[in-house]
């Protein structure tokens, strides 16, 4: 009998950004990190003969969970890769739900159903993990294997094995964050002795404490948001509102703040690359505002965000980071190092915010209320 430890990979970038993922190479988050550091812990003790993992980043990182107590050679391959969504990989969960609902409904409740052109398709998806279990158990024939994927791979795999159709796949909730199942081949068929364990998570590091769309039977998600193109011309009352609002925020008062310079830089970036400016929708409702300079700092290798705003209703929920992911994909995609901004120093919620999630402070400068921070994120 060989046993496989199928372990999905610790929290990436997309799960954090609500960015489709797919085969999107996305890294670890800093909670990911934290997970690893908790699967670990699980499999310290744990005998393991050998180990394998998806090629992507996400993948290989999580696997060195295992290789932190285990000698093991690492063995990456494709096959063992997150199911191919084509055009929808890096788009927004929102622009998805928004966009495609009836292929969205059937990606999560009956993916037989499935159709996108250029995408792979669930039964393609099933094929290819199945073929590369049994070559991986066959290989090791009476021994302990991990194995490291991805969430709707393992997803599709466990219903095949446990018999479930694809119309009925919600008996088979999605799993966490590197969730843990134990299979087991007697050189014929595969059965699951259990699935979607993340007993090894505390719940303050649980992706899944902290969202909501693996839970709805159907329908959208109001927190995973969406964006349209925003023409700051067209849109000149809601955009100078949006920054006098965030000007308020950031200084607690709404002295020094002239609208025209910004309004006519925003109209600059869209002129330059209409996508720099996005209006932010929580289902029909607007959200807020991101504004990027496709042009400052490009001949240093350096993106910049000028305006990242939500609304009030929508601040404390943990949603700035989508729009935060959104920029670095905009830079990343434009072969950028870094991506910059500046912080006001008396805004200390904000400053920690961009602290979180991988910024650092680099130089101080002086602003017309208080002086700015100036803070960089790497991206390589």
């Amino acid at each position: 009998m060989t046993k496989i430890y199928l372990i999905r990979h610790g929290e990436a970038e997309g799960n954090l950004y609500r960015l489709w993922q797919g085969h999107w190479d996305g890294r670890i988050t800093p909670l990911g990190y934290k997970q690893i550091d908790a699967l670990s812990g699980r499999f310290k003790d744990v005998h393991l003969d050998a180990l394998y993992s998806s090629d992507l980043k996400r993948a290989v990182t999580t696997a060195g969970a295992i290789t932190r107590f285990h000698d093991l050679k690492l063995h990456t391959t494709p096959r063992l890769r997150e199911i191919n969504c084509g055009p929808w990989e890096g788009m927004p969960f929102g622009n998805v739900e928004h966009d495609f609902p009836v292929e969205m409904s059937y990606f999560n409740s009956d993916p037989d159903k499935w159709r996108v052109s250029g995408a792979e398709t669930f039964a393609q998806c099933r094929e290819r993990i199945l073929s590369v279990l049994t070559d991986i158990a066959r290989a090791n024939d009476g021994k302990t294997v991990a194995v490291v994927s991805h969430g709707m791979a393992i997803r599709t795999i466990l219903a095949y094995f446990l018999g479930v159709s694809s119309g009925d796949i919600r008996s088979i909730p999605h799993g966490d964050n590197t969730c843990v199942a134990l299979l087991d081949y007697d050189g014929e068929r595969f059965s699951v002795e259990y699935y979607n364990d993340n007993s090894h998570l505390p719940e303050e590091i649980s992706t899944f404490a902290k969202q909501t769309w693996w839970k709805l039977e159907n329908g959208r998600d109001r927190f995973n948001l969406r964006d349209e193109v925003l023409d700051p011309r067209a849109d000149a009352k809601l955009y100078s509102d949006c920054y006098a609002d965030a000007w308020r925020a950031a200084h607690g008062t709404e002295t020094g703040f002239v609208a025209a310079p910004y309004l006519t830089a925003a109209a600059n970036h869209h002129a330059s690359d209409p996508r720099s400016v996005l209006k932010i929708y929580s289902l029909e409702d607007f959200a807020g505002i991101l504004d990027l300079d496709p042009l400052r700092g490009s001949h240093a290798g350096y993106g910049w965000i000028t305006l990242l705003y939500l609304a009030p209703e929508f601040r404390s929920k943990n949603l700035a980071v989508q729009l935060l992911g959104r920029a670095v994909c905009y830079y990343e995609e434009r072969g950028m190092r870094s991506v910059r901004l500046h912080v006001a120093s008396d805004n200390p919620r904000a400053v920690e915010f961009y602290r979180k999630n991988g910024f650092s402070p680099i130089n101080v400068e002086s602003g017309l209320i208080s002086d700015l921070l100036l803070m960089e994120k790497s991206l390589v």
